[in-house]
Formats: structure tokens, sequence, C-alpha cells
């Protein structure tokens, strides 16, 4: 499977485990769209809502969100994605905990 780059510059982004990726670097402007073309839910949160990364319970901002480039496809993932390797998937709700 392949799916297209998106139209933004990306840095290498290091992961815990020594692996490296590319990631996007994405401009506050862009986020909006780019979370609602790849939240894969119903209801797209908003840029200044919360949620928990589910793998390292740390809370974050959506708008701190990440866009990385691996294995031929983007991912949404966590700002703690480096250290916990959180996608979109493991995003819960504040009160989860």
């Amino acid at each position: 499977m392949f799916e297209k780059r998106l139209p933004f510059p990306t840095k290498p982004l290091i992961l815990n485990s020594g692996t490296i990726v590319e990631e996007y670097i994405i401009p506050y402007k862009n986020k909006k769209e780019i979370l609602k073309s790849m939240y894969p839910f119903g209801k797209v949160p908003g840029l200044t809502e919360y949620r928990i990364d589910l793998h390292c319970e740390k809370k974050f901002q959506i708008c701190d969100f990440r866009v990385t480039r691996e294995h031929e496809l983007n991912y949404l993932v966590s700002p703690y994605y480096p250290e916990s390797g959180g996608t979109v998937i493991d995003w819960m709700p504040i009160d989860y905990l």
C-alpha cells in the first residue's frame, strides 16, 4: 500500500527503539485541515481540546499532534510518539484515567 506524501517538509524523528522515521513539519495554520483529513473517527476534536496518550498516560493538547511518514504511509500520532508509540487510536478522553 502506498499513500501520497503530504505537501510539507520533513525532518528525522528518532524513536525509543532507535528507528528513525520522517516527521512532517506542519505549520499551525494547516493543522486543523490536516487533522480533519486524517482523523479516522466520527467527530474531529478541536485543536484546543486535550486527550491522554494511552501508552504513556500523559495529557496533551490536540494541536501538538505529529504526523510521521513510515512504510510509505502517513501516521497521525501523539506528541509522545517517540517514547510511547501512541497513534491516533490511542488518544483517550481526559476523564479516561
